[in-house]
């Protein structure tokens, strides 16, 4: 006799309800088998295999970035981040932790039959897991695209059974496992539906079912134009006049002479022009984004024409806070961000570099050429005596994040200044990477952060590289950066109660 075996432990007995369910799994697996649906055999089978290796949700997260819009490309990505996630918690927990063998295949019809069968065990289904996945992911941040997804994700859970790789409950676990995967992903980088909403003063506007008193000054340089002649179509009595870049602050000085609201469609340095141009002739702005980041759209919760046209048409707006700086005569309003230090050097870099390769091929080759440069960091006092500096950044409003998720803005009228600041030291990357993933409000040796209402900085010299919303310009000496509280109006769409 072994002397390994234990003969005061019992051998493992009957498991009543975990056989009845089994018997129930066999029963359903083999009623499956057994149906016959229209059009499903030459359909299911090819479904199936489309979704070998995640290709069909791959190629379905092409579709969806090619779109243009950024919802939809933060569906795809999304979508694709809960796939990834569901196949490694598959290929390294589930597969190994239930050793469960593959169904028989006498009862499924040889024609539903793959031609390569899968030689990994049965629970669960990889497949049902990756296309709950991308469907739920999906969903989370468009319900309109999820709900364009989900039909071809239960079809290919289904096909799972149908052609019999795989018995039901293999199917459901792989949708929960992968459903999890989507939810799991968003609790990393949250979705802009869960953040709070913002809280922002209300302010009387005209509304504009048809768009009449509307003039949209667009930049045709932004790429685009059409999101402006969208607008037209549903407010057809709105006004659009087109210009070149360098026409355009000259368009909206005169279209703000004749325009109820005056309306704008670009990038944040347009955008920042024509706030810039409404405060002075006392105009609510319209906003409808059309460069390449779109910043101040985004935070106002501004995606495409559809937001832009609800408000207009409700009379929904807010007032915003402007952020203002001054360096010696030179005076100036941003909207979403002032710096000095590195990254002005990059936004320039940027601007010169995106008409050939485009912005984001521009930005990425412009921050590599800068942190792996020759550059300098700036001396700048704050508070007291000047010190080196890699960057000193303020935002128009506190930026908060959540997870992974890049820093928003939840409220543009809070008062605010939120200043960080990355003090000098042998090499910028590795200071600003570390700013970077350290959060709002945090401290430490390299880096530092404060809410402030009004900013001053002694010792720039003049010459020194400014950048605030895009746009870059040379310093006159000390720099005063203050906030204009509510000052500007914007539509954008409210909750409706």
């Amino acid at each position: 006799m072994s002397p390994d075996v234990d003969l005061t432990t019992p051998l493992p007995g009957p498991h009543p309800f975990r056989d009845r369910l089994l018997s129930l799994d066999s029963r359903l697996f083999e009623a499956v088998a057994a149906r016959h649906w229209p059009g499903a055999d030459p359909l299911l089978p090819r479904l199936s295999r489309a979704a070998n290796h995640g290709v069909l949700w791959f190629g379905a997260a092409a579709a969806l970035a090619a779109t243009r819009s950024p919802r939809a490309r933060r569906a795809a990505v999304r979508g694709v981040a809960s796939l990834a996630l569901a196949s490694a918690t598959i290929n390294t927990l589930g597969k190994r932790s239930v050793r469960r063998p593959r169904p028989a295949l006498d009862p499924v019809p040889a024609v539903r039959r793959l031609n390569r069968q899968p030689i990994t065990t049965s629970f669960p289904s990889g497949h049902a897991a990756s296309a709950a996945a991308f469907a739920a992911g999906v969903a989370l941040e468009s319900r309109g695209l999820g709900a364009a997804v989900a039909p071809a994700a239960a079809a290919v859970a289904l096909s799972r059974v149908y052609t019999g790789v795989h018995f039901p409950s293999d199917v459901l676990a792989g949708a929960a496992l992968g459903v999890g995967a989507a939810y799991a992903v968003r609790g990393l980088v949250p979705t802009r539906e869960t953040e709070s909403p913002p809280g922002r003063p209300r302010p009387d506007v005209p509304a504009l079912p048809d768009g009449e008193g509307l003039v949209v000054v667009v930049n045709k340089g932004s790429g685009t134009p059409e999101r402006a002649r969208a607008l037209q179509d549903v407010l057809p009595a709105a006004e659009m006049v087109e210009c070149e870049p360098a026409d355009v602050r000259t368009g909206l000085e005169k279209a703000a002479t004749r325009a109820r609201v005056l309306g704008v469609c670009g990038g944040d340095g347009t955008v920042n022009t024509a706030a810039e141009i409404a405060l002075r002739h006392g105009l609510p702005l319209a906003v409808i984004p059309g460069g390449t980041l779109n910043h101040f759209a985004l935070d106002l919760g501004i995606e495409g024409v559809g937001e832009v046209v609800e408000a207009l048409r409700r009379g929904d707006a807010v007032r915003v806070d402007v952020g203002r700086f001054t360096s010696g005569e030179t005076r100036g309003h941003f909207l979403n961000t002032f710096s000095v230090g590195v990254y002005p050097e990059l936004v320039r870099l940027r601007e010169h570099w995106s008409p050939r390769i485009g912005g984001w091929p521009a930005g990425v080759l412009a921050a590599l050429r800068v942190l792996r440069g020759d550059a300098r960091p700036v001396r700048i006092g704050v508070g007291g005596r000047p010190r080196p500096l890699w960057m000193l950044f303020a935002g128009n409003g506190t930026y908060h994040r959540r997870g992974l998720a890049p820093g928003r803005r939840h409220d543009l009228a809070d008062g605010m200044l939120d200043v960080r600041v990355v003090r000098g030291g042998s090499h910028p990357a590795p200071r600003l990477l570390a700013a970077a993933f350290a959060g709002p409000l945090s401290r430490s040796p390299v880096h530092s952060a404060l809410r402030v209402r009004r900013l001053r900085l002694d010792g720039v010299a003049p010459g020194t590289l400014l950048a605030y919303d895009g746009e870059v310009i040379e310093a006159e000496g000390p720099v005063t950066l203050e906030k204009l509280p509510e000052a500007l109006t914007v539509y954008r769409p409210l909750p409706v109660h």
